[in-house]
């Protein structure tokens, strides 16, 4: 591995709050979330990734103005998603200050929407966010909605077809290990790194250096969002890079 992993801090947001629960429920209010992202941004995330966990349940999106407002101060790039529809509301996104938009439910509904970002923004401009759960043996299905709805959708099969049609980065979230601080899912991330040929994020479970490694290592993770850790204040930046450090994981120096 040549090129450093990529050390994310992600933001869960609900209305004007940053939140965070376990398997995307319980939802819990931590606090503002520009706050925290200049927090984070200081300690030297090397990026953020902003979710709005109820867009998409209710047809719109509080994201533009947090994101503008964070974009006066934090200066990393900037993943947006939850509640994406349309190019205009990609537009709109990328006016306030995000560099790139995850796109999960409306991806899985419509997935000539990813054709239609990638060609208009480029392909480094869409990520397909996905929601997994463990159906079986190595075998994953697609949830949307905030992990509240069934896809029938093979997870590593969707992500073969959403690269093909233009997604230039995954992120997948362990809805099994989302804030339990077990580990992340380094099957489902292995899986899913062998099967496309662009950087893979892996989000949900971060408990302990130890799975920094695993996920990297094992799971050939490309870039490694934290949530929960950074929230409750269990481990900073500076903490997270000396693991991977350890870890034998090149990272990128703040």
């Amino acid at each position: 591995m040549n090129r450093p992993v990529r050390l994310i801090a992600r933001l869960d947001v609900k209305g004007p709050n940053l939140i965070k629960g376990v398997h995307l429920e319980g939802l819990r209010v931590i606090g503002d979330p520009q706050a925290y992202a200049r927090r984070y941004y200081e300690q030297g995330a090397d990026e953020l990734v902003y979710i709005d966990v109820v867009a998409s349940l209710y047809g719109r999106s509080k994201l533009t103005e947090i994101v503008s407002r964070t974009a006066n101060d934090v200066f990393v790039p900037m993943t947006v998603g939850g509640g994406i529809r349309s190019i205009q509301d990609v537009t709109e996104l990328l006016r306030a200050g995000a560099d790139k938009v995850a796109i999960n439910t409306a991806a899985v509904h419509r997935p000539e929407l990813i054709g239609d970002i990638a060609r208009r923004f480029g392909s480094q401009c869409m990520v397909l966010s996905i929601e997994a759960k463990k159906w079986g043996a190595d075998r994953w299905e697609v949830y949307t909605d905030c992990g509240r709805e069934r896809s029938g959708i093979d997870v590593v099969e969707w992500a073969r077809k959403g690269v093909a049609l233009g997604a230039g980065e995954v992120l997948i979230t362990s809805i099994d290990q989302e804030g339990t601080r077990k580990g992340y899912d380094v099957a489902l991330t292995h899986a899913v790194s062998e099967a496309v040929d662009v950087p893979v994020i892996a989000s949900g479970g971060y408990g302990e250096p130890g799975h920094l490694g695993d996920v990297v290592h094992r799971g050939g993770a490309d870039a490694v969002a934290f949530a929960d850790a950074l929230h409750y204040d269990r481990a900073t930046f500076a903490d997270l890079r000396s693991a991977a450090r350890e870890a034998g994981i090149p990272v990128r120096e703040p």
